[in-house]
C-alpha cells in the first residue's frame, strides 16, 4: 500500500512531529468510537485545473482512505457560478484519473445540495442564529472590523460593531430569506448571515454571510437559483451530508475550523471533523489558481496544460509520470509546518522513474553533416542498440548506419578549448553503437559557416569493439542521415526567474517571469522509430536528456504536421548536489 511519509524530508533531516500526525488523529477517532469507518473527500471547486499543490492534497485524501480501509468521494464545491464551468470538471476529473485513483460511482456535486442547504439555513434562522442583513458588502467589513497592529507592532483585533439588523425577529427572518430565494431583491440588497460573535477575535467568526443575492447562471442548475451559499457555509454541511469522517485540508483553512464546528453544531447535521497539513509551496513556481489563471487569461502561457505550467495537464505534457509525482509527494510527506520544497528534488524524482521507464533513442537538436569519405557509395548497415540498459526486458532496436549521417554541431571543434574530446581534426570518437571515427577536416560555406564535417571509420570497431590500440575518450551520438525524422524539439525552463515569485508584491509577480522558458528547436533529427512514436510516450535521448511526443493542447487544437518533442528534463541530476550540500553544513 501506498503511503505518505514526513518523518524524513528530502534533505535527509527529520521533522520533530510523528511520522503521520493524521494517521494518529484517524486511529484515536476509531478508538474511540467516534467513527466507526473512514471517509474522505477530494472537493475541488470548478474554476481552475488542478495544480501540483491540489496532487499532495488528493493523495492525502485517497491515501488516507485506503490506508484505514474507507472511501474517497470526490466533490465539486461548485458553490460560485461566477467562476465555474463544466470544462474545469472535465479537467479535474481527467487528472485524478491519470494520477491513478479512482472514485467510481463516488462524485457528488454542492450544487445538488442546494435544497438541503437552504433547509438547513432555514433551521439556523428558527434557532435565531443568523439573520438577514441589508448592509452592503463595504459596510459588512467596515462594522466588523480589522486587525490593526499597535505602536509596539503588536496585532490587536478590536471588537466589531452589530450590524443594526441584527435583532430582527425570527419570522421577519424567515419571510425575508423567503423572499430572498424568491427574487425579490436586487444583487447585493441582502445577505443572510450568522450570528455568532462581533467580538471574536478571530474575524471569521464576526457574523459571516452564509448566502448572498447573485443572478448568475449555473453550469448545473441553470437559472433555478437567485442566492448561491458562501463556501465556509456549504463546505462543511456538503461534508455532514455525505458522513464526511475525516475533512483533511490544507492549513490556511485552520483558522475556519471554529466556523467549520460551529455551522455542523447549530444545524444538527453529522459531526464531520476538519484536520488541517501544510500545503505544498515549490521553488520557481506560483501555485494559485487565481494566479495561473491570469497567466492563461494575459496569454503569458499558451492555456492551461502548457508544459510550464505547475497544472497536472501542463506536467503530464512536459512529460512527468503519475508514478514520479506519487514518489515527490511520498517523499516529501505530511507536516504541520508550512515549508518551500526544491524543484530539484521533484526533478530527481522524475528522473529516478524515467530512467527505469524510458527507451532510450538517438536524435540531434542541431544537425551538422557527418561524412564518412571510407564508407562505400549506397551501403547501409544495420547496427544493435539497447532501449534501455535499466530493464533487461526493454530489448533491443535495430539502427541504420550509412555514408552520411547528421551528429551534433556542438561535438565539432575546427579549433578545440582544452579538454575537448569530441571531434575535431586529427582526433577520433566513438559513434554510440557504431565505429571508432577520425575526423580529418570539415566544409565550409561562402560565408565561412562550417557545413559538413569529414572522417573515416575504422571497420575493426563496429558495435563496441576497441583494439588495444585504438582507445578514445569521446563518445557521441548520431542518426542515419537518408532516414532521420524532422523533429520540433521544445526546450523548457522555469517559468519564473525568482526562486519565491510571490515574494514580490501580487500584482506585479508577471513581472519575474522567464523570457527565456521556452525555446522552439526547428530542424532537429531523430531516428527513424520516432516517426512511429505515440503522444504521451516518453524516450531518454541520449546525451540530451528525457523529450515526450507532445500531447496536442487540449485548449488550442494545435495541428502539429511535423512530431513535436517537449523536453522533460536534463540528465543532470542538481538535487544530488543539494542535498550533499545540505549534510555537510
Amino acid at each position: 500500500m501506498e503511503t505518505i511519509n514526513n518523518k524524513t524530508q528530502p534533505d535527509g533531516s527529520e521533522t520533530e512531529e510523528s511520522a503521520d500526525f493524521i494517521s494518529e488523529f484517524i486511529k484515536a477517532d476509531l478508538a474511540s468510537g467516534r467513527y466507526a469507518s473512514v471517509r474522505t473527500r477530494f472537493p475541488p471547486e470548478p474554476n481552475g485545473w488542478l495544480h501540483i499543490g491540489h496532487c499532495k492534497a488528493l493523495m492525502v485524501d485517497f491515501i488516507m482512505a485506503e490506508r484505514f480501509g474507507g472511501t474517497c468521494n470526490l466533490r465539486f464545491d461548485d458553490t460560485n457560478p461566477e467562476k465555474e464551468d463544466i470544462s474545469y470538471v472535465e479537467a479535474i476529473r481527467r487528472d485524478i484519473a491519470w494520477l491513478g485513483f479512482n472514485w467510481e460511482d463516488r462524485e457528488y456535486y454542492a450544487s445538488d445540495y442546494y435544497e438541503y442547504l437552504y433547509d438547513l439555513a432555514v433551521r439556523i434562522v428558527k434557532k435565531g442564529h443568523a439573520y438577514v442583513d441589508d448592509l452592503s458588502d463595504e459596510e459588512i467589513s467596515d462594522y466588523r472590523g480589522t486587525a490593526v497592529p499597535d505602536k509596539n507592532n503588536i496585532t490587536e483585533t478590536p471588537p466589531g460593531r452589530n450590524s443594526p439588523f441584527r435583532d430582527r425577529g425570527i419570522e421577519e427572518n424567515l419571510l425575508l430569506l423567503s423572499q430572498m430565494r424568491g427574487g425579490k431583491f436586487a444583487d447585493g440588497a441582502k445577505t443572510l448571515r450568522a450570528k455568532i460573535d462581533m467580538a471574536s477575535p478571530n474575524l471569521l467568526l464576526r457574523d459571516p454571510v452564509m448566502y448572498r443575492i447573485r443572478r448568475e447562471t449555473h453550469y448545473r442548475t441553470g437559472n433555478d437559483w437567485c442566492i448561491y451559499p458562501m463556501y465556509d457555509f456549504a463546505h462543511p454541511l456538503s461534508d455532514a451530508k455525505e458522513g464526511i469522517t475525516h475533512s483533511l485540508c490544507s492549513l490556511e483553512y485552520e483558522i475556519h475550523r471554529p466556523l467549520y464546528d460551529w455551522f455542523i453544531r447549530e444545524a444538527e447535521v453529522f459531526p464531520s471533523r476538519q484536520i488541517e497539513f501544510a500545503r505544498l509551496n515549490l521553488t520557481y513556481t506560483v501555485l494559485s489558481k487565481r494566479h495561473l489563471l491570469r497567466l492563461v487569461q494575459e496569454k503569458h502561457v499558451s492555456g492551461w496544460d502548457d508544459p510550464r505550467m505547475p497544472t497536472l495537464a501542463g506536467l503530464r505534457r512536459r512529460g512527468y509520470t503519475p508514478a514520479a509525482l506519487r514518489s515527490f509527494i511520498s517523499q516529501i510527506g505530511i507536516a504541520k509546518t508550512g515549508s518551500t520544497v526544491d524543484i530539484a528534488f521533484l526533478e530527481y524524482c522524475l528522473r529516478e522513474d524515467l530512467n527505469k521507464t524510458s527507451r532510450r533513442v538517438m536524435a540531434v537538436l542541431k544537425p551538422l553533416k557527418l561524412i564518412v569519405d571510407n564508407w562505400e557509395e549506397g551501403k547501409t548497415e544495420n547496427l544493435e542498440a539497447v532501449n534501455n540498459p535499466e530493464d533487461e526486458n526493454a530489448g533491443t532496436r535495430t539502427i541504420r548506419f550509412g555514408k552520411e549521417l547528421w551528429i551534433e554541431a556542438d561535438d565539432f571543434a575546427e579549433n578545440p578549448p582544452p579538454k575537448y574530446f569530441r571531434l575535431f581534426p586529427g582526433n577520433a570518437v566513438r559513434l554510440r553503437y557504431a565505429y571508432i571515427v577520425t575526423c580529418t577536416g570539415c566544409d565550409k560555406d561562402s560565408a565561412g559557416n562550417i557545413s559538413a564535417v569529414h572522417c573515416t571509420f575504422d571497420p575493426a570497431t563496429r558495435g563496441g569493439n576497441a583494439p588495444d590500440n585504438r582507445r578514445v575518450k569521446g563518445t557521441i551520438h548520431w542518426v542515419f542521415a537518408s532516414n532521420a525524422v524532422p523533429l520540433e524539439v521544445r526546450v523548457y525552463d522555469h517559468l519564473f526567474l525568482a526562486e519565491k515569485p510571490m515574494d514580490a508584491p501580487k500584482e506585479d509577480y508577471t513581472a519575474g517571469l522567464n523570457p527565456d522558458s521556452l525555446k522552439l528547436i526547428s530542424g532537429a533529427r531523430g531516428e527513424a522509430c520516432l516517426a512511429e512514436a505515440k503522444a504521451g510516450e516518453r524516450f531518454q535521448f541520449e546525451r540530451l536528456g528525457y523529450f515526450v511526443k507532445d500531447c496536442p493542447s487540449i485548449m488550442s487544437g494545435e495541428d502539429q504536421s511535423v512530431p513535436v518533442f517537449n523536453k522533460t528534463v536534463g540528465l543532470r541530476d542538481t538535487w544530488a548536489k543539494i542535498a550533499t550540500k545540505v549534510k555537510l553544513a
